[in-house]
């Protein structure tokens, strides 16, 4: 799968959006690679990992988030089955799956199941679109999900304790 065309196809003008958006996806897909880089004992997908990161946004150009350069008509909360709709579209289900499960650490009912879907929901956590500068500590990504209630904490810092420990025996 080549996921710089199918970027190209709903983000084709040079502009701050599509700056966002790449700037964004490609933190996010350092940090799952970094992760898989460091757990060859776990079964991961490296190549869909990278290509489901890159593309888990790709919704955003539908909604109402004029902060990251969003001017849509959809709430912002919905990106994630938006980008699901248009990957499904293109014939990638796998990659949709990522996209309508990365939202906080998943929604009630799009909970993350895969482990693919799990790290690049968990990698998510540490970078803002509306600040693409700045890489939030593990306390900061847990903070930013208690307004959603303490099931998403326990979820993001059971991930941690698996893809951050390194002395994995």
């Amino acid at each position: 799968m080549d996921y710089q065309k199918i970027i190209d196809k709903y983000y084709p003008a040079d502009n701050e959006l599509r700056r966002v958006l790449l700037q964004h996806s490609r933190q996010v897909a350092d940090r799952c690679l970094s992760i898989a880089d460091r757990h060859p004992e776990l079964p991961i997908d490296r190549q869909f990992l990278e290509e489901a990161a890159m593309l888990h946004d790709i919704g955003i150009f539908r909604c109402d988030a004029p902060g990251i350069y969003c001017f849509g008509t959809e709430p912002y909360i919905k990106h994630g089955p938006i980008g699901a709709e248009l990957l499904r579209k293109e014939g990638y289900e796998r990659h949709a799956r990522v996209a309508e499960r990365h939202t906080g650490t998943g929604l009630p009912g799009y909970e993350p199941e895969t482990l693919e879907e799990q790290i690049v929901c968990y990698a998510d956590k540490f970078y803002s679109k509306s600040h693409p500068d700045e890489e939030k500590t593990l306390e900061q990504a847990a903070r930013s999900l208690e307004k959603f209630g303490g099931d998403g904490v326990k979820r993001l810092l059971s991930w941690a304790d698996r893809f951050e420990r390194s002395d994995r025996s």
